[in-house]
């Protein structure tokens, strides 16, 4: 449920590209491609002749731009490397541990690694053929500083030694919803065990203008966390539009910092930010989510 900054084009892609098996793409080329949970679809940017965007299955899913990885087209993705920011000063040299959950193109992991040239990252991606295309087409870094791997976001997260990651990011989407198994107070559970201590787990979480999925994601993440927040812009704070709210949850406060304020509304699309308070009170009312009972 992407949406891209102002002022760009989405294109149109050329014919289906057929790799041969064994071999990986070197470099990008515009086309439709086959994977493992349907097709993908790479678009030379109109605008950036730098970018490359990338669609699954219809439905946009990240942008690249192969000479500047510290250029980032989603505002979403530009949103939660703003907050990440604030809690890590890039100048200060942190060797960050990040969990990705959700794939795609791998512009945040791209980002993190020019921002943090230390951090150890992991990138879940449950399609092993996107993942092979997105490391021919893209110079991404090799592991250990960037693994992919290849699994189901929870069944990865579950398996994970406690305390060895400093930030999580849920961004994996079917459709237009995360799935709801990622969505839950068990999986929340799951995440925070993962989480050191002072670790931030992020998500991307997509709604149409009724709010309800938002509401019931901010009430489990606030279930779970004692200090939490949602960055947004006004139209979709106000259930004007479809589109992305970022919310965050951790053990310690976090997102005070006030250049992180003036940061978010000076961008391309200015986004506002609700603190605990205002979060816990949006979610009033709304469902925490659970997993489904066993069955008797």
């Amino acid at each position: 449920m992407a949406k891209r900054g102002k002022g760009r084009g989405a294109g149109q892609a050329a014919g289906v590209i057929e790799v041969p098996a064994g071999t990986k793409p070197n470099g990008p080329v515009e086309g439709v491609y086959y994977i493992d949970t349907g097709d993908c679809e790479l678009v030379a940017d109109p605008d950036n002749s730098n970018g490359w965007l990338l669609k699954i299955n219809g439905v946009m899913s990240s942008h690249i731009d192969v000479a500047e990885p510290l250029f980032l087209d989603f505002e979403y993705m530009r949103w939660i490397a703003a907050l990440v920011e604030s809690k890590w000063p890039p100048e200060s040299k942190p060797k960050l541990r990040a969990l990705h959950l959700g794939g795609g193109a791998c512009s945040l992991a791209r980002y993190f690694h020019s921002a943090y040239p230390d951090a150890r990252q992991v990138v879940v991606e449950l399609d092993g053929k996107l993942a092979e295309y997105v490391r021919g087409w893209f110079d991404l870094p090799k592991a250990p500083l960037l693994r992919i791997r290849v699994g189901e976001a929870r069944e990865v997260t579950e398996g994970l030694t406690p305390d060895t990651r400093d930030l999580i990011i849920r961004d994996v989407f079917a459709g237009a919803f995360t799935p709801r198994a990622l969505t839950t107070r068990e999986f929340n559970d799951h995440a925070q065990r993962v989480l050191a201590p002072g670790g931030l787990y992020v998500v991307n979480s997509g709604d149409a203008p009724d709010l309800k999925n938002a509401r019931e994601d901010a009430a489990t993440i606030a279930d779970t966390f004692a200090h939490t927040m949602i960055i947004a812009d006004p139209a979709m704070l106000k259930g004007r539009r479809y589109g992305n709210m970022i919310m965050a949850g951790s053990h310690e406060p976090f997102g005070d910092d006030p250049q992180l304020a003036r940061k978010l509304l000076g961008g391309a699309v200015p986004a506002h930010i609700w603190n605990d308070a205002k979060v816990r009170a949006f979610a009033v009312g709304a469902q925490i989510r659970h997993d489904p009972r066993p069955a008797a």
